[in-house]
């Protein structure tokens, strides 16, 4: 797909305001750290596995203790320590985050039940293809939980994912490089340097190139990754900084083991059920966006972005669709899907007084164009039926033509205006509303059905943060967002679907936030989130939709993160939930249980320094079990799982690293996408690695 006038037409205001209206980064902040207007009140002593800046649920300067919402933060030094390269594997340490297999292909999740391949943001710009994210050239990622439409827009009904990319630092030079390799052969190189270029401006370059590996027959894959960068005081009030991320992503899609009397299909966990040679995915995406700072004043800024975002997806799978314990059956097809995005936003922020009232103001406009094509073929097997056994047959693939072939434009344009008011020194209150419009047009070119909607919403976000000491603060907040009818990734759209109103995310909170020292943060909240207008397919009438009501989810989640001793640091966190279908449908009965989302989640990562040179990682993951899909017919066992890790710095320069993950060989079942596509657990296995800095 090529720029036309029409991308130009709808960012054009958005571009203005990128080259009229810049917000700034004070000098001397953490740059890796802070990407909002203005540094935030840093408490703790930087670094670490705790932060202090709560600047993303916002959009402004905000610590922390006093955003009223969830947020769970992973910082680039529990990555590191973890030795973890790719999300999906970060983000099983989040308590109230289950993952899906995403069909082998993509990062899948869900968030307090609400599942997801699109709510993940970059920068705070929406990334929502569906492909498996990297992490070489991030800083930390957050996960925010809970609707909150007025920050991010449309989705995010369960909360969202956002990386903080790594970004040049003109005041510093430094080299740093990483390998590891595993014990399934599976291995991983990176490069991160940073270069001054003048007292002002300086460019960093982060690559990676990695190749994976399991004990899963036939599984391989590589990534390959670039992501330049550059930084430029443009005058001691306004910063500009550009990137530009090449990945490059191929593996065997694996689509797991199927289902047998309830419970995953045991003694085949290293058995593929596909075709080598076919299943097959690839993704190439580049991504580029440029942003500008400016401070008109110690009490006025602003800043704006534009990004483009190019995704070019193909994946092909044989997979297994269910067993007696006698034979498998299989299917499959190939798909392929183009996206190209062009997003800009820009924000104001200004802090005035008003009598005795102190306020942050926040107005911002963003705006969205994408333009997506999607096409499946369907495949012929020579045996759609196999033999059960270690090593199944293989059956012939044939391509049979196109079973849906389809366009999709989306137009999103949003205004939203926040104000947090701080009451003397004690309450602090919060409330904005978005506006947005929503325009989808998609196009059936094997049926020649165009099918178009707009809407237009207004979402709204309130809440109370009370404040008895520099130290400690209590909450409680609401917040909404909605999806249109089409799922998250705006295929299609039918006539159907059309007729009815978005679905709607509610969220209640309440919660505590204790900075129990300078370097140890812990949280606690209890929640409630309901989901309306939800539809599923019409049992009665095929091709039709009919609208099945609502779910609810209710939890707590408690967290302690930072240094509970010296020299010993951890990310420790634990998540109830309880959710369930409320209203009978033909679809399902009142009661039925949410898919994937256990009652019980606990994770744990310890990093213990024994001497200055030596030290020991000690990490835990638990889920309590789970239905696969909202059937509520197959179980995935509840497990426990324990990390190790042991850490020693040869020098200054150079330090060893080996980690061990699933110490106790346990037999698990991580994921799954419906009954019948289980992800065994990998089993013990370890990785080495070296890391030089310079």
């Amino acid at each position: 797909m090529l720029f036309n006038l029409r991308h130009v037409s709808l960012l054009s205001t958005v571009a203005a305001a990128a080259m009229a209206t810049p917000a700034f980064a004070s000098e001397g902040e953490d740059l890796d750290r802070d990407y909002l207007p203005v540094d935030i009140v840093v408490t703790g002593a930087g670094g670490g596995y705790k932060t202090d800046d709560g600047s993303t649920g916002t959009k402004t300067p905000t610590p922390l203790i006093e955003v009223p919402q969830t947020i769970v933060v992973i910082t680039e030094d529990q990555l590191d320590d973890q030795a973890i390269t790719q999300l999906g594997d970060a983000l099983r340490f989040v308590p109230g985050v289950s993952l899906e297999t995403g069909e082998g292909h993509r990062d899948e999740v869900f968030i307090r039940g609400q599942e997801s391949t699109a709510d993940f943001y970059l920068d705070g710009l929406r990334d929502d293809a569906q492909y498996y994210r990297s992490l070489y050239n991030v800083s930390r990622i957050e996960v925010l939980k809970g609707a909150n439409a007025l920050i991010f827009g449309r989705g995010g009904g369960g909360g969202v994912v956002n990386r903080v990319s790594k970004i040049a630092d003109p005041m510093d030079m430094f080299l740093a490089a990483d390998a590891q390799v595993d014990t399934f052969g599976a291995f991983a190189v990176s490069a991160d340097v940073n270069q001054p270029l003048s007292d002002n401006v300086a460019a960093r370059i982060n690559a990676t190139y990695e190749e994976f590996g399991n004990d899963r027959q036939f599984y391989e894959g590589r990534f390959i990754g670039i992501s330049p960068t550059i930084t430029a005081d443009l005058s001691p009030e306004t910063r500009l900084t550009a990137h530009y991320t090449y990945d490059n992503d191929e593996r065997v899609t694996d689509r797991g083991v199927p289902s047998l009397n309830g419970k995953p299909l045991t003694g085949f966990d290293q058995t593929f059920f596909g075709v080598p040679g076919f299943n097959e995915a690839s993704a190439e995406v580049h991504i580029a966006r440029a942003r500008v700072d400016h401070e008109f004043s110690s009490a006025l800024s602003a800043n704006a972005s534009v990004q483009y975002a190019n995704y070019d997806k193909v994946y092909s799978n044989i997979l297994p669709r269910g067993t007696d314990g006698t034979t498998v059956s299989l299917g499959g097809y190939k798909d392929f899907t183009k996206r190209e995005n062009f997003v800009g936003q820009a924000n104001l922020v200004w802090n005035v007084d008003t009598g005795p009232l102190s306020h942050t103001f926040l107005a911002g406009i963003e705006a969205l164009d994408q333009d997506t094509s999607n096409g499946r073929f369907g495949i012929s097997l020579s045996e759609d039926e196999v033999d059960l056994q270690e090593l199944i047959d293989f059956p012939t693939v044939t391509l049979t033509p196109l079973t849906r072939n389809r366009e999709s434009q989306l137009n999103v344009l949003s205004g939203y205006i926040q104000d947090q008011i701080e009451i003397g020194e004690y309450v602090e209150l919060i409330a904005g509303l978005r506006w947005e419009r929503f325009d989808l047009e998609t196009l059936n070119l094997v049926s020649g059905q165009q099918v178009d909607r707009v809407d237009e919403m207004v979402s709204p976000r309130f809440g109370i943060v009370l404040k008895p000491s520099g130290s400690l603060s209590f909450y409680a907040s609401y917040s909404e967002s909605f999806l249109p009818q089409s799922g998250d990734q705006f295929l299609s759209l039918s006539a159907g679907d059309a007729a009815f109103d978005p679905e709607k995310f509610s969220n209640y909170e309440i919660g505590a936030k204790w900075l129990v020292k300078p370097d140890l943060f812990f949280t606690a909240s209890v929640f409630r989130l309901d989901r309306t207008n939800t539809t599923a397919p019409d049992p009665a009438n095929t091709g039709l939709t009919v609208q099945i009501g609502e779910s609810r989810v209710e939890g707590a989640e408690l967290s302690l993160v930072g240094d509970i001793l010296p020299g010993w640091s951890a990310s420790l966190g634990y998540t109830y939930l309880d959710g369930e279908i409320r209203t009978t449908s033909d679809f399902a009965v009142a009661g039925t249980r949410l898919q994937q989302l256990p009652k019980h989640q606990i994770s744990a990562w310890n990093h213990i320094d024994v001497t200055d040179r030596f030290g020991i990682g000690l990490g835990a993951i638990h889920q309590s079990q789970q239905f696969s899909s909202f059937s509520n017919e197959v179980v995935l066992p509840s497990y426990w799982r324990f990390d190790a890790a042991a850490y020693f710095e040869l020098n200054d320069r150079v330090s060893l690293q080996v980690n061990v993950e699933n110490l106790f060989d346990e037999n698990y079942y991580a994921s799954a996408h419906g009954d019948n596509n289980i992800q065994p657990g990998d089993p013990l296995s370890a990785r080495f690695g070296v890391r030089i800095k310079m």
